[in-house]
């Protein structure tokens, strides 16, 4: 997560980090094809993000 996202990024307020970070972590273990199942991601029915305040940030 260090070398996709903290170090491109200059954060200027914990929260931008804390929001970049949860969609970064949506995106890992939500949608991304995992080589372990196939190349499938785990979870392609949460496509849509659930936290609204993610909704407004994009």
């Amino acid at each position: 997560m260090r070398d996709e996202l903290l170090d491109k990024e200059l954060f200027y307020m914990l929260l931008a980090v804390r929001v970049l970070t949860e969609r970064y972590w949506r995106t890992y273990n939500r949608i991304r094809p995992h080589s372990s199942l196939g190349c499938l991601p785990p979870a392609p029915e949460t496509l849509l993000p659930a936290d609204p305040v993610l909704m407004l940030v994009d």
